[in-house]
């Protein structure tokens, strides 16, 4: 074993020590719960951008996307931009690919700052129901025949993400990931999001259980969670197998 074989081998049984270590799992989670009060993940951005993230999943998403250099990242949910100016300037690094932002309602302000970003070049957004046939007619269009990586980070219902796995995840090549953002919301207290109509038994992570049970071509890559400990995604970085 070669000292690159070794390291690897020392983080996989770290990585599997964190997942049998279930009091610094809850520990982690009640982070979450604690911080979540304070909009924690409201303090970041991304080269200008406010990116609305927990860190740990972006480095996560930075791995994952190094590993698998993607020719596109289609997200469903863009806000103030972050997490596409972020892909963008991943892809940026590699030399390769586009990112495709879907959102409801591209608010003006927002689109300006995007398109007037550096990494602009790389970005191309539709506006419009992530969930209207019409609009995922204009993604399939798009990525037609490349290596797709896809990430869903709109509306957080369970009806509505069920929907956005139906038809988001069969685009997703074998061997990617669709990523499946705050399924976090199933793991936070009943009374969390009084002003969301999403909350406990309603959301990303029951949406994500209900999409596997239809679906074999997904496997939860519960490493990633579990050496994340801080995530909005646990059961939610789901790797395509076949």
């Amino acid at each position: 074993m070669n000292p690159h074989e070794q390291f690897r081998e020392e983080v996989k049984q770290n990585i599997d020590g964190l997942e049998q270590d279930k009091a610094l799992q809850a520990t982690s989670l009640d982070w979450v719960g604690t911080t979540a009060r304070h909009k924690y993940t409201y303090n970041f951005s991304w080269m200008g951008r406010p990116i609305i993230q927990f860190p740990q999943d972006m480095v996560a998403m930075q791995e994952i996307i190094w590993d698998l250099r993607p020719d596109v990242i289609v997200e469903t949910g863009i806000a103030h931009g972050g997490s596409l100016v972020f892909y963008a300037s991943m892809l940026q690094l590699i030399g390769h690919g586009d990112v495709l932002g879907v959102d409801i309602d591209i608010r003006q302000h927002n689109r300006e700052a995007i398109e007037a970003h550096p990494m602009s070049h790389r970005i191309q957004m539709i506006q419009g129901s992530s969930i209207d046939p019409a609009i995922v007619e204009q993604v399939k269009q798009r990525i037609a025949g490349k290596k797709v990586l896809v990430v869903l980070d709109s509306n957080h219902t369970h009806e509505h993400v069920l929907q956005e796995l139906r038809l988001y995840a069969p685009l997703v090549s074998v061997g990617s990931y669709c990523v499946v953002m705050d399924t976090v919301v199933e793991d936070m207290p009943e009374d969390a999001f009084p002003d969301r109509p999403w909350g406990k038994g309603d959301n990303p992570k029951t949406a994500v259980w209900a999409y596997l049970k239809e679906n074999q071509d997904f496997e939860i890559d519960a490493a990633i969670h579990s050496k994340l400990l801080i995530t909005v995604a646990p059961d939610g970085y789901l790797r395509r197998v076949r």
